[in-house]
């Protein structure tokens, strides 16, 4: 009964009173960390041992765009590293992605008995809370509860021990989602251990505890190596808190971050700048009307767009650059967006609330594309930074040398090499990649998703055309806008698809548009869900049919055509066979503007944010992997009723926002409002400062006048 009593009043200590809703209360960072396992939400029937792809998010405490992610270790090599359906916790990390890499520095408060190969500890959600900047959960093996804050680039721990027994702590240094190649730690003074872990970046850490150290000791057993802390006495029996300081330059800087970010400060102080931060972003966009849940559903993904790239370099600036290099140039150094997935709107979204934090991650892309070859960095597949400088260039962020990203971007269309595209050579010889000419893939094969590829190429073509006519390169402009016709070439008209071709131009013989894949002629997709993706040229892709009745029924079959049972990790959550568990459909619905039918797309956009965002029992999955923000981002522009259906261009076409007005603050300062009038699917009327707006797009620059933009639907 005392120790429930004392997890009550810790819990409510935790959570803090206050007299106002914020819109951090609307936000649920578990929100994404559940997966699917019903049939009736996974589209199929389980038979794979490996469970399906949740969003693979992180509940734990970070910044917007921050160094230090702290959050709770479920399982390794699994995600962001935290399900919420795991029974127990191994430890709180402190770099996070959710993309089955990082968790630098994995720490557990533990006392009593336990091995190097045993000590992971039960918790309940029941005594589990987060909300941005703060995570708390209670430790039932050893009776502790422990709490998680952090700043840009620290990391705050506050354990409450049981009042009987000695305080340890477990710092899993031989482990991450990586594998570790080199590590130490060390006791550097009486309250201060230091060291560094290396495994997908070099992470130096500079830990100070309010009790003192008597002792670390490396603990190995026929599992597992852990090194273990452990804390004298003190008169105070305060909680035991520790304030860490992370660099990926040097120890000494990891000191000076800690110093200049969190030294003076208390747990409550930082948790509440922590607040304060998201606060003040999540403001940005002020919504009404609306339910509850589309209110919960739509800050927690607005919240969750803003958590990479993640900084690298530290308060004087200095990071560790491409080559291993200390450098210093004077701006804030990011990691690699994940080009491949929020480029479509996520990355977009950055610039329009922080173009600040954009402009420095064009120069870190920049800077790294210098040093590794002359190629711009991409990621996974495809080559979309192009489309990212381009739409951010258009939009107006200029805080960066255009000329230098161009010349990378270039190079990444024009000139074959490893560290540019793959098959660029194919591409430019025919116009489209050709691939393997094989029957009976499975569906996880690796191959070249060569059709991806292609209708991708052609569209990052057109979007380093756009940089070339800015620069006044009317040469590469034409070469490069005549190339983005490419995405032509794999339109078979006998079936209606997008289909591969082999080396000798013949259509692929063995094709099933309901068959999905991992890498064989589409990207993670089946050929229904690689649809009418021309963002740059609807009116020629729609061309490619005999008439608009056509792309009509087309579309219709997409979203009425059942799902045939395939089973694949990441396709998960149908309409039909539309699958809104992966990016590759994403902008399809938006084809039926283009034929006169806006108010069926809206039937569809309604109904994937009204089912795709906390689903499962727990009503705490999304319909598929977040990848670093593109599905949160997805919901969020769809909500506000714009979207960038072609992210180099800086327009977005309109549809009908949930809500009944928005507030959008853009990183200026300008505001502009959106309001809906009516609760029809139909629009009859857009207009824009009481001006009629023709056509379904609205411009970034119109945007900017701070003028109301009104959607009168039937």
């Amino acid at each position: 009964m005392k120790q429930t009593y004392l997890l009550i009043i810790l819990l409510v200590a935790a959570t803090g009173c206050h007299s106002e809703k914020q819109l951090t209360d609307h936000v649920n960072p578990l929100l994404g960390t559940a997966t699917l396992w019903e049939t009736e939400d996974l589209g199929y029937e389980r038979t794979w041992d490996e469970r399906t792809w949740g969003a693979e998010v992180f509940p734990g405490s970070s910044l917007p765009n921050a160094m230090v992610q702290l959050s709770p270790v479920t399982q390794f090599r699994s995600g962001a590293g935290y399900q919420y359906e795991d029974s127990v916790i191994y430890g709180f990390s402190h770099t996070n992605k959710g993309h089955w890499n990082l968790l630098h520095l994995p720490l557990l408060p533990v006392q009593g008995h336990f091995t190097p190969g045993d000590y992971a500890s039960g918790y309940s959600h029941e005594n589990e809370s987060a909300r941005p900047g703060y995570y708390q959960v209670f430790l039932e093996r050893y009776g502790i509860n422990a709490e998680l804050t952090s700043t840009l680039r620290c990391g705050y721990h506050r354990y409450s021990y049981p009042e009987d027994g000695e305080k340890k702590l477990i710092v899993d240094i031989t482990r991450t989602n990586n594998r570790v190649r080199e590590w130490n730690i060390e006791q550097s003074d009486d309250y201060i251990f230091t060291g560094f872990q290396d495994a997908e970046g070099k992470i130096y850490f500079y830990a100070l505890s309010n009790y003192p150290i008597e002792g670390i000791e490396q603990q190995k057993d026929s599992l597992h190596e852990v090194a273990v802390v452990t804390f004298g006495e003190r008169a105070e029996r305060d909680p035991l808190e520790l304030k860490i300081g992370f660099s990926f330059v040097s120890l000494e800087n990891a000191r000076m971050n800690l110093e200049q970010e969190m030294m003076n400060k208390s747990f409550s102080e930082v948790k509440e700048e922590a607040n304060d931060t998201w606060n003040s972003l999540l403001s940005k966009i002020l919504v009404e009307g609306g339910t509850e849940r589309e209110k919960g559903i739509f800050y927690s993904t607005l919240y969750r767009s803003f958590l990479w790239p993640a900084l690298r370099s530290d308060v004087n600036g200095d990071f560790t650059d491409e080559q291993g290099n200390l450098v210093n140039e004077g701006f804030r150094y990011y990691t690699n967006p994940s080009f491949w997935d929020d480029y479509r709107n996520k990355l977009v979204l950055l610039g329009m609330v922080a173009p600040d934090v954009t402009a420095d991650i064009i120069r870190s892309i920049t800077d790294k594309g210098e040093k590794r070859g002359g190629y711009m960095p991409t990621f996974f597949h495809g080559d979309h930074a192009s489309v990212f400088v381009a739409g951010s260039y258009l939009r107006g962020i200029t805080d960066f040398d255009l000329e230098r990203a161009y010349n990378l971007l270039l190079k990444n269309a024009t000139v074959p090499g490893r560290g540019g595209r793959p098959y660029l050579d194919e591409y430019m010889q025919n116009g489209w990649i050709p691939e393997k000419d094989t029957t009976n893939v499975p569906t996880w094969d690796e191959y070249k998703a060569a059709v991806t590829k292609t209708v991708e190429y052609a569209y990052d073509d057109y979007a380093t055309a756009l940089l070339a006519r800015a620069l006044g390169d009317t040469t590469h402009h034409r070469i490069l806008m005549e190339r983005s016709a490419n995405y032509k070439n794999l339109f078979d008209p006998s079936t209606g698809f997008w289909r591969g071709k082999i080396e000798d131009g013949s259509w692929i013989e063995d094709f099933d548009p309901y068959y999905p894949y991992f890498a064989y002629m589409y990207r993670e997709a089946n050929a229904w869900n690689s649809l009418f993706f021309a963002p740059h040229d609807p009116e020629g892709m729609i061309a490619l049919y005999p008439n608009h009745k056509a792309v009509e029924e087309k579309l219709d079959s997409l979203f009425t055509e059942p799902w045939r049972g395939y089973e694949a990790h990441n396709m998960t959550g149908f309409i039909g066979n539309y699958c809104h568990g992966n990016q590759p459909a994403h902008s399809i619905p938006y084809t039926y503007y283009f034929i006169g039918k806006q108010e069926k797309a809206q039937c569809v956009l309604d109904s994937i944010m009204d089912r795709f965002y906390d689903m499962g029992a727990d009503k705490l999955a999304y319909a598929g992997m977040d990848d670093a923000g593109e599905m949160s981002a997805w919901y969020v522009f769809n909500a506000i009723g714009l979207y960038t259906y072609s992210p180099a261009d800086p327009e977005y076409i309109v549809s009908v926002p949930l809500f009944d007005k928005v507030l959008f603050t853009l990183g200026d300062g300008t505001r502009f409002t959106i309001r809906k009038k009516g609760n029809g699917k139909k629009i009859e009327q857009i207009t824009y400062g009481d001006i009629p707006v023709e056509g379904w797009f609205m411009t970034h620059d119109r945007l900017k006048e701070g003028k109301q933009l009104m959607i009168i639907t039937d």
